[in-house]
């Protein structure tokens, strides 16, 4: 949003745009939000639903919740990273509830291997040829696949997904190395004569 003063003009930053929002409940302020994350929350969903109808009703719902709930926003993390901690939780619960619905709910973890041992390396991951990566993140959990792609794709800080999962650094860290050993582990399974 651009505030035009008489010698200069200011853009405003998604913190001032909140707090003009909460102060005047201008709804020119909720819908420069809208603009600016919108597409970025579309993407996410579709990332995630693998749907568009599904996705456009996910980022509806979300910024219904947003509007909510903004008031509840303490500026501890950045809006962007509270938004997409929404929008990931959104997505997962809905993917949750589908598949108790579909009683398809069977999910058993495999034994890792010791990962001290198994250590991957991000060059091994990044190198994987982009379709073949596609394949492979289809086949991981849908935690481990998001955390991968916060933090390669969108390039998200360890800090900043932390407060995604509401979970510790350290736990995000080996959440990432736990995510890497298996995606490796089935791309050797499924293209063995790589």
């Amino acid at each position: 949003m651009i505030i035009e003063g008489r010698k200069s003009k200011k853009i405003l930053d998604d913190d001032e745009v909140i707090r003009l929002y909460l102060e005047s409940h201008d709804a020119q302020y909720f819908d420069e939000l809208f603009q600016r994350y919108s597409i970025k929350v579309y993407a996410k969903c579709l990332s995630l639903l693998k749907n568009e109808e599904l996705a456009n009703d996910a980022v509806q719902e979300i910024f219904v919740k947003i509007y909510l709930s903004i008031a509840k926003f303490s500026g501890k993390s950045k809006f962007s990273t509270w938004l997409y901690s929404i929008t990931y939780n959104y997505c997962i619960d809905y993917l949750r509830k589908k598949k108790r619905s579909d009683k398809l709910f069977v999910h058993t973890e495999k034994q890792l291997p010791d990962l001290e041992a198994d250590e991957v390396n991000d060059k091994e991951l990044l190198e994987m040829e982009v379709g073949r990566l596609k394949i492979v993140l289809d086949q991981l959990s849908e935690k481990d696949k998001s955390v991968l792609l916060m933090k390669y794709q969108d390039g998200m800080s360890i800090k900043d997904i932390a407060v995604v999962f509401s979970k510790t650094e350290s736990a995000i860290k080996m959440m990432i190395k736990r995510a890497k050993v298996k995606a490796v582990k089935t791309y050797k399974e499924l293209f063995p004569h790589e």
